[in-house]
Order: C-alpha cells, then sequence, then structure tokens
C-alpha cells in the first residue's frame, strides 16, 4: 500500500481523507505562511502548498507520497487567510455577507521516490448568507473561524451561513479529493492504492 503523508495540522483536511478511505500519515510543515507575499489569491495557495509538501519530503524521505495544501479565500481580489484576531473576523464576516468569493487550494504532491511533484489549485465559487451582526457575534465567539482560512467552514458552525458553492465542496474545505485523484495519475499511482485494507 502506498503511504501518504499529509504535511498538514488541518483536522478537516484529516478527516477528508479518512472519510474517503485513506489513512495518512500527518507530518506538520511548520513553513511560516508570512513570507510568501505579492502573489495573487490562487498562486499564494499554490505556493504555500508547494512548500509545505517540499518540506515535509525533505523530513520524511524514504517512499511517500507527501501532500501538501493550503487555502486562500479571495474577496475582491484580495487573498484572505486565517484572520489574525476576534476583531477581524468580525470585519471580515461583515464584508462577506450577502456576497460571493472564489475559495481557492493549492495542492501540491510530491513522491519522494521519484522526487518528481504535481501540482495544481481548485477553486470553488461560495456564496454567503445575508448574516446578521448577532450571528457574526455568535460565530467569532464560538472561535472556528479564528482556525480557517477566509474565516469560515462549510463543514462545521459556518455550514449554515453558506447558502451554495459551484464546484467541488471538499476544496472548500481544504482538500479536492477528485483532484487529489488526477495529481496520483500524474505521478503515476492508483486513487485505490491508498485505501486503507477493510
Amino acid at each position: 500500500m502506498t503511504r501518504l503523508v499529509l504535511a498538514s495540522a488541518s483536522p478537516a483536511r484529516l478527516a477528508t481523507l479518512r472519510a474517503a478511505g485513506v489513512e495518512p500519515s500527518v507530518v506538520v510543515s511548520g513553513v511560516d505562511e508570512s513570507q510568501v507575499t505579492g502573489l495573487e489569491p490562487a498562486d499564494l495557495a499554490q505556493r504555500l502548498a508547494e512548500l509545505k509538501s517540499a518540506a515535509v519530503a525533505a523530513e520524511v524521505g524514504g517512499d511517500s507520497l507527501v501532500l501538501g495544501c493550503d487555502s486562500v479565500l479571495e474577496l475582491d481580489g484580495e487573498a484572505l487567510g486565517k484572520p489574525e484576531d476576534p476583531d477581524e473576523a468580525v470585519r471580515r464576516w461583515r464584508g462577506m455577507r450577502g456576497r460571493v468569493g472564489v475559495l481557492h487550494t493549492g495542492h501540491c504532491l510530491r513522491d519522494t521516490a521519484t522526487v518528481r511533484a504535481a501540482t495544481a489549485v481548485g477553486s470553488t465559487v461560495v456564496h454567503f448568507a445575508e448574516v446578521t451582526d448577532d450571528e457574526i457575534a455568535a460565530y467569532v465567539a464560538s472561535g472556528e473561524p479564528l482556525q480557517v482560512a477566509g474565516a469560515f467552514t462549510i463543514d462545521g458552525l459556518g455550514g449554515a451561513f453558506v447558502t451554495r458553492i459551484e464546484g467541488d465542496h471538499h476544496n472548500v474545505v481544504g482538500l479536492s479529493l477528485p483532484l487529489l485523484r488526477d495529481l496520483l495519475a500524474e505521478l503515476g499511482h492508483s486513487w485505490t492504492e491508498l485505501w486503507k485494507p477493510s
């Protein structure tokens, strides 16, 4: 069985893989995301995914597939990662409500045996509800928006505040399964190789 290493601390990415029958090892990259600046939102997500994948691949070595991912919400051409504090999360939500953004998730899959990598960005259009100030305050007080890119989730408390999406919902959670399948094929691997034995 091919060994997949997830270069991410994201519980949502891990849960997505597990729900799809994959049990990865988790090695957090420690990449300083603030070092990358001046890129368009989709390019920023891709670059950070590549840096995370490369850092963990250098650490684990051996015969592994290392997956790095990074998500960024694009609103008005601006890249929005995790908010720095509750006040910023409130401001973000006041600016997002009733609007449409694009959630970009960069993916970089690196094969440590062949030293090859495959990369791609998944982009999903997200429609936000007209949430009230009280709903925003309660959501920010829950702490959830402070842990995630764009200050929202679709698979948690924030799911009620997203009216619809256009594209792959897994991508909004932080990891596109169809896209990962394509990257595996590009590197000569099969998606079903990753399934844990039942």
